[in-house]
């Protein structure tokens, strides 16, 4: 396995203005989640026939509820199977493509342990992915604030997305709070 940094005992505390980069990103990646669960409610609901009966609609928001526990990567490949069954739709590649690009960000400013460098505008950040290779690059407040914008951009196109079906991001159990 590849050395990502020095010993693990050595913890770092994040300059305040590069934490709360961090968590805005963060915080982008759940809202984000939540757009992909409500775009692949939306366009599953769009498919289903006017006559279903009420175990029929009660076995299929079952599957849906089980949107809750999915992880990015399987949003993400559940919403492009969602969007290839939708005609009509425009760009799915680039969507899915462009999601792929977040969810690597995901994984690496969420999991990994933050070590300073030479520079003090920078932070590396000590993650290795599941192929085994680590991230490289050193991190700064404005790479943080191009993937927040990023993010926020993705979710505005599956927003739209979502509203070509004609259901504005209906959650089963929105109407209960």
């Amino acid at each position: 396995m590849a050395r990502i940094g020095p010993p693990p005992e050595t913890h770092y505390d994040l300059p305040a203005d590069f934490a709360a980069a961090l968590g805005q990103c963060v915080a982008s990646f759940g809202w984000l989640e939540e757009i992909l669960k409500r775009a692949i409610f939306a366009l599953d609901r769009a498919r289903l026939a006017d006559d279903l009966t009420p175990q029929e609609l009660q076995v299929w928001l079952a599957k849906m509820g089980d949107l809750a526990d999915d992880s990015m990567g399987t949003l993400i490949d559940r919403l492009d199977s969602a969007m290839r069954r939708h005609a009509g739709l425009h760009d799915r590649d680039a969507i899915t493509d462009h999601l792929h690009d977040i969810k690597r960000h995901r994984n690496h400013l969420c999991h990994a342990s933050w070590r300073p460098t030479d520079d003090p505008g920078l932070w590396h950040p000590a993650f290795v992915n599941t192929q085994g290779v680590p991230f490289e690059h050193p991190l700064g407040i404005g790479d943080l604030r191009r993937i927040l914008h990023d993010t926020v951009q993705i979710g505005q196109r599956v927003i739209g997305v979502m509203r070509v079906t004609g259901i504005d991001g209906y959650w089963a159990g929105d109407d209960q709070v």
